[in-house]
């Protein structure tokens, strides 16, 4: 096996380490942006084209730098950093999350907030931290969102599985009066316990899955296909992201769960948490986190296909 296989999961870390700043003081969600650098608004201007004002078409732009974040119609609503992140600051001062990371994505374009939920879990002996991720976007793709970051600590791997009848992603409001933010507040910390709770039954269920060397065979063969149409070099690619979830089913702390269904994801989230990329690009930990976060295509198609085939 390759070298650089063999470090891939030396040193596994958080998935955000070297991102954002750390904000665990923070007493509530202005003071957290303060502290991430994210206290800056959001400005619009007319966008022109050959000195030809554009109708009903604006650029959103950082108020600190006139960096222009995205181009969007005159329905757009903005919504401040500030006014996204304020819901959450019940859920601070009801000891049920604390603020942990915070920063931004594509120079502003998308800002996170990070938040560990004080309520510890655990499943099949492993304990797991339960994440939330605060994003808003200012580049006209979306609101603000939540998602479920679930983080196995004794090897950081993250557990983001699409489950059925529970919500890893949802959006709030993020504006309106107090009423409407604890609401919200209410029914995310819902929406993440529940979820949570799913996680655990799945886990009991895919331990229960007994991946013979012909099931992860057909498995691995449909996720990562080699077939003549794959070129020399695609297909050496394709062997070494092979390699590296095998070399991962042998870790200690998955070895454990060999020849399941649960080890099987477990090895899979390690590769596509904490794998190198062929190719260190200046975005790659941005475009990672944004993976980790999001969901991983890898990952979601491991899950379908293993359910597909036990």
């Amino acid at each position: 096996m390759p070298a650089n296989v063999e470090e891939m999961f030396s040193v596994r870390v958080a998935p955000w380490h070297g991102l954002g700043k750390i904000v665990k003081e923070a007493p509530d969600s202005a003071a957290a942006i303060k502290l991430a650098g994210l206290d800056w608004d959001v400005i619009q201007s007319p966008v022109y084209v050959d000195d030809q004002k554009v109708d009903n078409y604006f650029a959103n732009k950082r108020s600190d730098n006139n960096e222009v974040l995205g181009i969007v119609t005159g329905r757009y609503s903005i919504v401040q950093n500030s006014e996204a992140f304020a819901f959450t600051d019940s859920l601070i001062k009801e000891g049920e999350v604390k603020y942990e990371t915070a920063g931004s994505l594509k120079d502003g374009r998308q800002v996170w907030m990070l938040a560990k939920m004080e309520q510890e879990y655990s499943i099949l002996g492993d304990k797991f931290d339960p994440y939330m991720c605060f994003i808003n976007s200012h580049d006209g793709t979306g609101a603000v969102r939540v998602l479920m970051t679930p983080i196995r600590v004794v090897c950081q791997n993250t557990l983001n599985a699409a489950l059925a009848g529970a919500k890893r992603a949802w959006s709030t409001t993020h504006v309106g009066n107090m009423a409407d933010k604890l609401e919200d507040a209410k029914n995310t910390l819902m929406y993440a316990g529940h979820y949570m709770n799913k996680l655990e039954e799945d886990a009991h269920r895919l331990t229960d899955i007994k991946l013979t060397a012909e099931k992860y065979g057909e498995i691995i063969n449909e996720i990562l296909p080699i077939t003549v149409k794959t070129s020399e070099r695609q297909a050496k690619v394709i062997q070494l992201r092979r390699d590296a979830i095998l070399h991962a089913m042998k870790a200690d702390d998955i070895r454990k769960f060999a020849g399941t269904g649960w080890g099987f994801m477990n090895a899979i989230s390690d590769y596509t948490t904490h794998a190198e990329p062929v190719r260190k690009t200046e975005t790659f930990r941005d475009n990672q986190f944004s993976r980790v976060v999001s969901g991983d295509k890898l990952f979601d198609l491991a899950y379908t296909v293993l359910n597909k085939v036990a």
